[in-house]
């Protein structure tokens, strides 16, 4: 009887097969990944809650911002540039930190909470939600190549704590770009994301 022999042909192709990878990696033929955009993208409140401050409240006084829906081209780190009525583009070389729609819920809740006076919730630290609920779709976040202006469009409801009764609206604001680049584009976005924000929050204000 012949003596049982594992084989090693296999062992000597993968063996084969990793040096010449390890050669190539070395030479810089093979990269794995992608280079790092030339700048991460963020937006800023121009309203800051002090700190120190405590904020209580009736719970069914309570507001509650969700994450906003957003349409497909916004639901990316990229940043959109709508450059017809139909088609969209990004700024090449930039991400955004964060999607567009979670910078924008934080960008809302920290505005609400400065101008309204209300104890605004993180619905994700809840599981239940006994106050009012604010939700909606963000519509633009980006900017519009032909007007050559960065464009936020929020459309925003109120739900009452007995989930009864909505109120809606829409909130709109744009400010300029100089240029459709990744150094210029962050600033406006934010510009124009600070207004809707401060409308929005001026508008929970004047709820019932």
């Amino acid at each position: 009887m012949r003596p049982f022999r594992f084989p090693t042909s296999g062992h000597r192709r993968t063996g084969s097969a990793l040096l010449v990878l390890a050669l190539l990696v070395t030479a810089g033929c093979v990269r794995i990944g992608s280079d790092p955009p030339d700048r991460l993208l963020t937006i800023a409140s121009t309203a800051q809650a002090p700190a120190g401050v405590a904020a209580s409240s009736l719970s069914e006084n309570a507001l509650f911002i969700d994450e906003p829906s957003v349409p497909k081209a916004l639901a990316t780190p990229r940043v959109a540039v709508r450059a017809s009525g139909t088609t969209y583009a990004y700024v090449k070389d930039a991400l955004w930190v964060d999607t567009p729609a979670r910078q924008f819920q934080s960008l809302l809740a920290e505005t609400v909470r400065t101008r309204s006076n209300r104890l605004v919730l993180d619905p994700g630290q809840y599981l239940a939600r006994t106050g009012h609920v604010l939700n909606g779709d963000l519509l633009e976040f980006g900017v519009d190549a032909a007007r050559q202006e960065a464009v936020v469009t929020f459309d925003a409801s109120m739900l009452s704590p007995d989930g009864q009764s909505v109120t809606h609206q829409r909130f709109t604001a744009s400010a300029p770009v100089s240029r459709v680049d990744a150094q210029s584009v962050a600033p406006a976005i934010s510009a124009a994301a600070n207004q809707v924000a401060v409308a929005v929050a001026d508008w929970i204000a004047s709820q019932p």
